[in-house]
């Protein structure tokens, strides 16, 4: 399995094949509304403005995982992102980043045995990988890391 095999729900309950991204390099987040690093979306929204088209693309994967921190529905997600923040870039159905039930993009992320690369602790929200534009994990970035640090410009 590798990365442009796997397949999601958009926010919207739309499927999302990773596929389509292949030729993009990929900034994937999972996020949270109700988190201390929440304003992180302001910085995700402007570096996909900045980059973001044919080349580059911000994934929101919103999680509950930490601190019960994204209690809502899609639809109040979907509205806080766009209402709060101007989201332009896609945003993914809530989902587990880690322990049971983990989802299977994030089993691929985490595991270096799936991954080829490293294995990885999602520690708390908007915890960012970076996927080439060949489909490969690169590395990934904790949350105090802002969006708009040099490493991931």
């Amino acid at each position: 399995m590798n990365f442009y095999d796997i397949k999601v729900n958009d926010i919207n309950g739309n499927s999302f094949d990773f596929s389509q991204l292949k030729g993009k390099k990929v900034l994937l987040v999972n996020t949270a509304s109700e988190c201390g690093f929440t304003p992180q979306y302001a910085e995700l929204e402007k570096l996909y403005k900045q980059y973001g088209g044919d080349s580059f693309v911000v994934i929101a994967v919103p999680s509950n995982d930490f601190g019960g921190q994204e209690p809502g529905s899609a639809s109040e997600i979907k509205s806080f992102c766009s209402v709060k923040y101007g989201i332009d870039f896609p945003i993914m159905e809530k989902m587990v980043t880690k322990g049971s039930g983990q989802s299977p993009l994030y089993q691929w992320l985490t595991s270096k045995e799936k991954n080829g690369v490293k294995d990885s602790t999602v520690m708390w929200n908007f915890h960012k990988f970076f996927i080439d534009e060949k489909g490969n994990l690169v590395t990934d970035f904790s949350s105090s890391v802002s969006p708009l640090d040099a490493r991931i410009v």
